[in-house]
């Protein structure tokens, strides 16, 4: 296991601090006061302004992480283990959290902590709080201590530690609870909120804060930390991210009422400051969850101060805004949280009439796509509707499909324009006429390309279309899907008449619909087909059908393995025994991929190759459970 419990506890006893000490000089608290602008970028403290982190020590942490790693989930010597390693961080916790490799070592480590070691470390680092949560390695450490607040909140109140703990506990007084130490933490941000939310890595620390003050996490703000999106996925956050909430005490929420009034007090600077403005966002989408009224309340401020700016003859000064970096990104979210009624006036006092420049234009299109998806009643949609419509070719030919997809998925929500919209996309695809191109849809859809550009065809301008070449098509390999032409077809796959992208989707042959299933985006497209309650039965075994043939080549994918394993949930008992029969018949090459073996197992490949009749038996048990949590869902 490599360092028992003992080694631990007394290697860290004897590990060299460094610098200054292993709790570190105290820190300054915060900037002076009367602060009304974002501070200079280059806030972080200088090197020497932090203790040192020998190598010795540095050593120490890996080994310990590493031990703790290998050691048992539970028992004594675990909790032993993990009581010694956080004493020792505890101890040298400002010089781990300024060091690189330190800090992510202790990132880790907080993620064993129980409760009262935690509180302690925390309390070491809130000492030190502004060099900590403005240092590039130093404000991961603080998010990682607030986000185990949705674990230990959840967790019963622990065991009481050993005494010579508690002894040590209280040589400086009573240790404080750790919901006293995060309103500790959120009452030093709030006494300088402008400071913290304009650093560029303080500014982390304080969308983390927001988040556990609401008791609730955004999937799309912990992977920006990470770094793992790419600008296309940090232009639609909300849309990505899948909101986890946590039960927070009740002063917690009275604290972020606090927070969103900091806001107001400086409503220009979080609209205009890049960095501020991120908080800001992050703000809305916790209080719209928790606190609606005071996103209202923050909302209307955001509008009043746009809307008072530069006003000219051209139309509403909010429109200036849309155009800007900065502030579009912060009218994307304001636009996704807004209410009906309220999104209602703003389109009629601001957007109306200016949709179609809106679209073109590279910046502003993007908050006009969030505007799409707030839509949610006919009301709205209909003069949106009638407004976008006839500038679809041109928007797509602009580089915008995003709007397009946009205004095709506020269609499905509502269930209305459903027809039209489909028209015009067949028309914008040049496979509306003649009739016989429109089996063509799905491919140009899918790869987003005009009929004339994916099948190589030299037609001149004003010349009568020519008619559909079905064997040119089957020759064709299927181009590649994007992301936005698979959603397009998502949201048409949920329309109530999804008739003619199903003929279309019927229509591939087996190695077009297998590059489909196995493309990354592609694959969602067959996940519509399993899924939407608009597709029939009869019509979802119609496109299956050209599968058959293909299993082996679906199971050995990533991609296409998950689509096969979603269609094998869905099948009758019948089409079962005909995937296991075409799959049983390359069962050895299945076993050694390391997709297929995973299809293998969830089909019981080697009971249907040596007990058919027990695999029968086992396969038709299955089935009536399904259909009999079917009725029970349906009921």
């Amino acid at each position: 296991m490599g360092l028992g419990p003992r080694s631990l506890h007394k290697a860290g006893r004897r590990v060299p601090a460094g610098g200054k000490g292993g709790r570190g000089a105290k820190g300054s608290g915060r900037p002076p006061p009367g602060r009304q602008r974002p501070p200079d970028r280059s806030s972080e403290p200088a090197p020497d302004a932090h203790p040192h982190l020998s190598p010795e020590a540095l050593e120490y942490f890996r080994q310990a992480l590493s031990a703790l790693k290998e050691a048992p989930e539970t028992g004594e010597e675990r909790e032993l283990m993990v009581h010694n390693v956080l004493k020792e961080v505890e101890a040298q916790a400002l010089a781990l959290a300024t060091n690189r490799t330190g800090s992510e070592i202790m990132q880790e480590l907080l993620g064993f902590s129980p409760l009262k070691p935690l509180c302690r470390v925390w309390a070491t680092l809130r000492s030190n709080f502004r060099l900590v949560a403005c240092h590039r390695c130093g404000m991961h450490v603080w998010q990682s201590a607030l986000l185990q607040l949705p674990r230990l909140l959840r967790s019963p109140t622990e065991k009481a530690e050993e005494d010579v703990e508690e002894e040590e506990d209280g040589k400086d007084g009573p240790m404080e609870t750790l919901e006293e130490l995060v309103l500790g933490l959120a009452s030093e941000v709030c006494d300088d909120f402008l400071f913290y939310c304009g650093d560029t890595h303080g500014s982390f620390v304080v969308r983390t804060l927001l988040q556990v003050l609401g008791g609730t996490l955004l999937e799309s703000e912990r992977a920006r930390h990470r770094g793992s999106q790419s600008p296309e996925a940090q232009r639609a956050p909300a849309r990505e991210g899948r909101p986890t909430d946590f039960e927070v005490p009740e002063t917690f929420l009275n604290r972020l009422q606090d927070l969103s009034s900091c806001f107001l007090k400086d409503i220009a600077v979080f609209i205009t400051d890049k960095i501020s403005s991120f908080c800001l966002q992050v703000a809305l989408q916790i209080l719209h969850r928790k606190l609606p009224q005071f996103c209202a309340q923050l909302c209307s401020a955001v509008i009043g101060y746009l809307s008072s700016r530069n006003p000219s003859a051209d139309g509403s000064p909010l429109l200036l805004f849309l155009r800007d970096q900065t502030s579009s990104r912060l009218l994307e979210q304001v636009l996704l949280v807004l209410e009906p009624l309220r999104l209602q006036s703003l389109f009629e006092d601001h957007f109306q009439g200016q949709l179609q420049t809106l679209a073109a234009h590279p910046i502003a299109n993007f908050p006009l796509q969030r505007f799409l998806d707030a839509v949610t009643t006919p009301e709205l949609l209909s003069p949106v509707f009638e407004e976008l419509s006839p500038a679809l070719e041109a928007v797509l030919a602009q580089g915008h499909p995003g709007v397009v997809i946009a205004l095709a998925g506020a269609c499905r929500k509502v269930g209305a324009h459903q027809a039209r919209v489909l028209q015009l996309l067949l028309e914008a695809f040049h496979c509306a006429e003649p009739s016989s191109r429109q089996v063509a849809c799905v491919p140009l859809f899918a790869t987003l390309t005009a009929y004339e550009v994916y099948y190589g065809l030299a037609e001149e301008e004003g010349a009568v279309p020519a008619e559909h070449q079905v064997e040119m098509a089957a020759a064709r390999a299927l181009g590649e899907v994007t992301v936005l032409g698979s959603l397009l077809l998502q949201h048409l796959l949920h329309f109530s008449s999804p008739g003619i992208v199903l003929r279309s989707l019927g229509a591939l042959t087996g190695p077009q619909l297998l590059s489909l299933a196995q493309s990354p985006a592609g694959s969602h497209v067959l996940d519509a087909v399993l899924t939407s309650p608009s597709v029939t039965r009869k019509q979802r075994r119609r496109v299956l059908k050209t599968l058959k043939g293909q299993y082996v080549a679906l199971a050995c994918s990533r991609h296409g393995s998950r689509v096969l394993d979603a269609i094998w949930s869905g099948a009758a008992l019948g089409a079962r025994k005909e995937i296991a029969a075409e799959l049983g018949e390359r069962n050895q090459e299945l076993i050694r991929d390391p997709f297929g073996h995973h299809v293998a197992r969830n089909v019981a490949l080697t009971t249907f190759l040596k007990r058919r009749e027990a695999w029968e038996q086992q396969q038709g048990a299955v089935a009536k459970r399904r259909r009999a949590l079917n009725s029970i869902l349906e009921d």
